[in-house]
């Protein structure tokens, strides 16, 4: 079990990636701690991990407020003792370019994609100095990687994720905390399925977001969710400071 006894909080925990992820480092041996705006959504999953006996702490709340994120962090160290894996996923996609976004919607990307992280990092980073080890993984994206059209705030606030991620990389590397953020292109989630739903024409929005891919598919949740074991996990304790790209070739 690669997470076995080891402490991981996943925001953004109860739907897609966050979901998947949960689930797994569960099967892995994690106990967890699982942070998201959805109480019935979260509710419904804690119930199910805790029925198949996983050790598991919900938190209600939005990660992009600083209470939130003191008192997920504070709970987790008074429940469990430590915090060994901070999964920072929680995040939002808006369209739009740059010029069509408006002041409310580019400051409500950066708040949830880019600000939660910075709050949850600063809160769990002395836990993990004080422990001499942990590692934080963040959710970026593709569109972080070289931007990607329509995407203007939400590809900004993913850009950020990767420099967010290299700056405590290199700051806190000495203190035994590895940080990783994650690049995938498009990832069938529920999120997405919502947004091909409202599109003018819901069947073209699919073929358009699967002909991204070269590979003519998009990631599967669960396939992004295994990457977050490995970071997660020591079999990635020689990696730091990297935004690791799983595209389906749309780089190449």
């Amino acid at each position: 079990m690669k997470l076995d006894r080891k402490v991981a909080i996943i925001t953004g925990a109860a739907a897609g990636i966050g979901e998947s992820a949960a689930r797994l480092f569960a099967r892995e041996g994690a106990k967890l701690v699982l942070v998201d705006v959805d109480r019935e959504k979260l509710g419904d999953l804690v119930c199910e991990l805790e029925q198949a006996a996983a050790m598991v702490l919900d938190i209600v709340g939005d990660v992009s407020d600083p209470a939130v994120c003191r008192e997920a962090i504070q709970r987790t160290v008074h429940q469990y003792g430590r915090i060994d894996v901070l999964f920072n996923n929680a995040g939002i996609v808006l369209n739009g370019s740059l010029v069509e976004c408006t002041e409310e919607e580019w400051q409500r990307t950066i708040d949830i994609n880019l600000k939660s992280m910075y709050l949850m990092s600063r809160a769990a980073v002395p836990v993990m100095q004080g422990q001499g080890c942990g590692c934080i993984i963040n959710m970026s994206s593709i569109a972080g990687t070289s931007g990607v059209a329509s995407r203007g705030a939400y590809s900004v606030s993913k850009a950020g994720v990767i420099g967010l991620t290299k700056s405590l990389a290199i700051d806190f590397m000495k203190d035994g905390i590895r940080v990783n953020c994650i690049c995938p292109a498009t990832v069938d989630t529920p999120s997405l399925r919502q947004r091909i739903a409202a599109a003018p024409d819901p069947e073209a929005a699919l073929r358009a977001f699967i002909a991204r891919q070269p590979m003519g598919r998009m990631a599967r949740p669960e396939e992004v969710a295994a990457l977050a074991l490995y970071l997660a996990s020591d079999d990635s304790r020689f990696m730091t400071g990297q935004a690791i790209i799983m595209d389906g070739g749309m780089k190449l």
